[in-house]
């Protein structure tokens, strides 16, 4: 994930982010490996997930990714699953 401003000194550059599964835009739940803060607003709007608990969310939630596929979008055959983010 990269976005930012170098200008503004927000930029970030976050080689291999897991389990990514956006859900609004450019704003997703994934795998957050480069800090152990989480409950508090460290991103850029998006949901970071210990490690272990994004695996656990990407593969228990549609739609379900193909062995050897990258991305998928939901499909009325591979729905989304809904997931409510307090």
């Amino acid at each position: 994930m990269v976005g930012g401003s170098k200008a503004l000194g927000d930029y970030y550059n976050l080689p291999n982010v897991p389990n990514n599964m956006f859900f609004n835009g450019a704003i997703a739940l994934h795998g957050a490996y480069w800090h152990n803060n989480f409950g508090h607003p460290m991103s850029h709007g998006c949901v970071n997930e210990p490690l272990t608990d994004a695996a656990w969310m990407f593969e228990w939630a549609g739609p379900v990714v193909p062995p050897g596929v990258n991305t998928v979008r939901a499909t009325p055959e591979n729905p989304g699953t809904r997931v409510w983010v307090h």
